[in-house]
């Protein structure tokens, strides 16, 4: 274990007392402080205005944690998807989603993830660590490179919908969320970013306490506890009348958009049954939109994607109940980059 600091973790203030013990000029830190995070440099050998010498010092004194590409796969539909090596040698995904309006990063908050979904790549791999703020961060930097080079534009929204559940790793979420909001830094807007969570309802009573300013999303997947205890095992403690008033709580503190994000499974939770039970629960959420979501085959998965009359039944269900419901239709699929597949598969 290195005993040195991540440079990351200072503040302006505390690089300026850095670079004064050991004898430099005060605006030194300004110059390092830009290089961390306006130009997002990726080693203390970028830092170019800075002497041979100093850099030299730097990287005895602190470590840069800075996560790398190790690898890229492109969609036939334009969804490129990347896989980031961390310092410690542990591998993560990227996605950036390219459409007319919009390009998206979805970015990962863990290496794996403890939940155990059973429609998700991720859940069926070892949680082996949270991901530090600054990883998260660099994911951002390196979809929004890999945007401007491949489409000529900017990002301009961000999802926490990668790899890992963002709110088990509440702190660096929140703080890279700050970076990246941060006038010195990226100055991406939070009403452009959105936080999934699979339901922790004591996390989503803590955001609206630190009244934070992004969205939010609760992948609900089933709209009665029993169905929901099936697929996904957090509902055992976080049950769907736990999650409404969590969701009533977050929103009356912040006012923030909240989505509720639904996979239709074939014969499990398709019915109109199924979608009159959830027009029950999306009229007790300040909720903006539902996102009925595709299926995406995983290995190993025991679910089927339902026939397009299915679905455009369910819908048309929702939607004659006055639900605002937009169907979302899966992107990267053939290089499993969509929603569920994420899960460092070999090229």
């Amino acid at each position: 274990m290195s005993s040195t600091r991540n440079i990351r973790e200072l503040s302006l203030p505390e690089l300026k007392e850095y670079f004064e013990s050991i004898g430099d000029k005060k605006f030194r830190a300004m110059q390092a402080y830009e290089w961390l995070w306006k130009k997002q440099a990726r080693s203390f050998d970028d830092m170019s205005n800075l002497s041979i010498d100093l850099r030299k010092k730097l990287s005895e004194d602190f470590d840069f944690n800075a996560i790398k590409v190790d690898a890229t796969q492109y969609s036939h539909d334009g969804t490129v998807k990347s896989r980031f090596k961390t310092h410690d040698n542990h591998l993560i995904e990227g996605v950036l989603i390219p459409t007319e309006k919009r390009n998206t990063a979805c970015v990962s908050s863990q290496v794996g993830c403890s939940l155990t979904c059973k429609f998700c790549a991720t859940g069926k791999m070892e949680r082996k660590r949270n991901l530090d703020f600054d990883e998260i961060y660099d994911q951002v930097a390196l979809l929004n490179d890999q945007s401007e080079k491949v489409y000529g534009k900017k990002l301009t929204n961000i999802v926490y919908m990668g790899m890992g559940e963002p709110l088990l790793n509440y702190k660096n979420v929140l703080k890279s969320i700050d970076r990246i909001t941060a006038s010195d830094s990226m100055g991406m807007s939070p009403k452009r970013i959105t936080v999934s969570t699979a339901g922790v309802a004591k996390m989503i009573k803590q955001l609206g306490d630190d009244k934070v300013r992004f969205n939010l999303a609760l992948s609900l997947h089933a709209p009665t506890d029993k169905q929901r205890d099936e697929i996904m095992p957090i509902n055992e403690t976080n049950t769907i009348d736990k999650l409404i008033e969590a969701l009533n709580y977050f929103y009356e503190q912040t006012k923030n958009d909240i989505t509720l994000e639904y996979i239709l499974f074939k014969d499990v939770n398709d019915s109109l049954k199924d979608a009159e039970n959830l027009v029950k629960i999306y009229r007790k959420i300040p909720t903006h939109l539902i996102n009925v979501i595709e299926y995406n085959p995983i290995a190993g998965g025991e679910f089927i994607k339902p026939s397009e009359d299915a679905t455009q039944s369910f819908t048309d269900f929702l939607a004659k109940n006055k639900v605002n419901v937009r169907v979302r239709r899966s992107r990267g699929k053939d290089i499993d980059a969509a929603c569920g597949q994420l899960a460092n598969k070999d090229n």
